[in-house]
């Protein structure tokens, strides 16, 4: 019987956050039995850990596996595991090989509470058609002018990919009823994990939702990855300063409250993504 440990991310409240699944010891499961297991907890993901190929101490292989397929990376996730190894074995720093590459996670202890840092691979943005734009927007329900003009669409890649639409207004963002089958598709298409829909309140605070059909989840309450992707959106299209610190807003409209910092760092292209978990 394989140990899942579950825990949300993102909270300190277990109401809050993204639920993930956390497997300390998979060595000897399967591919097949990595997804059985994640598909049987029924989370948005399940991260399995192995002893790292260096043997190195607190460095270790991990996977992430949907319901439905294996994902390359997973921010809520990683900061579950990261908080689990913290109440294992002490705060520090801690090493995760995910599949986009090296993912170090820094466990700081605040008023009593573990807290994990995951810093992402290297970014990067792409442009995405119009055509493709077009499409996402009709299987949303959103219309051209409901967009953001000064968030323009662009596909952002921090571990894996999300196409990233701006809201015009709260009350856009709050109203999703997506069509789940023609988003999946062309999300499937485009190599996209999530859409991430956001609306800017001021400088440093967004708020955030995130379809995740690909996933069989029509919705993430947290998804560090692509706060993430959404860190290194903000600064190459010059929309936050290069060094800044910035909070996002995520599950409020879902009734599972999530927070999520985001750090940029002056001439560190890589984007730092912090938040609490909670045993469940």
């Amino acid at each position: 019987m394989t140990n899942v440990l579950r825990y949300t991310a993102f909270s300190t409240d277990p109401a809050g956050g993204n639920p993930a699944g956390v497997v300390l010891d998979a060595s000897g499961l399967s591919d097949e039995a990595m997804l059985a297991v994640a598909a049987e907890v029924g989370y948005s993901e399940t991260a399995f850990l192995t002893p790292a190929p260096d043997g190195a101490a607190r460095s270790y292989r991990v996977r992430y596996f949907s319901p439905v397929a294996e994902v390359d990376f997973c921010g809520h996730a990683t900061v579950a595991t990261g908080v689990v190894l913290g109440e294992r074995f002490g705060p520090g720093e801690y090493v995760l090989h995910a599949n986009p590459g090296e993912v170090p996670v820094s466990v700081t202890e605040r008023d009593g509470t573990l807290r994990a840092t995951l810093t992402s691979v290297e970014p990067h943005l792409r442009d995405i058609a119009p055509e493709d734009t077009a499409e996402a927007l009709a299987a949303l329900g959103w219309s051209a002018d409901e967009l953001d003009p000064a968030f323009p669409p662009r596909v952002a890649h921090a571990g894996v990919n999300h196409l990233v639409l701006a809201a015009r207004t709260r009350e856009r963002l709050a109203d999703l009823d997506y069509d789940f089958g023609r988003l999946r598709a062309l999300m499937e298409r485009l190599g996209l994990t999530t859409v991430q829909l956001v609306w800017r309140e001021s400088a440093e605070i967004f708020h955030v939702r995130d379809p995740f059909p690909v996933g069989g989840v029509v919705e993430d309450p947290a998804t560090g990855a692509a706060a993430a992707a959404l860190g290194a959106y903000l600064r190459e299209l010059g929309l936050v300063p290069e060094a800044v610190r910035l909070v996002l807003r995520q599950g409020d409209d879902m009734g599972r409250p999530s927070l999520l910092e985001v750090e940029l760092r002056a001439g560190d292209p890589r984007v730092r993504v912090s938040g609490a978990a909670t045993a469940l």
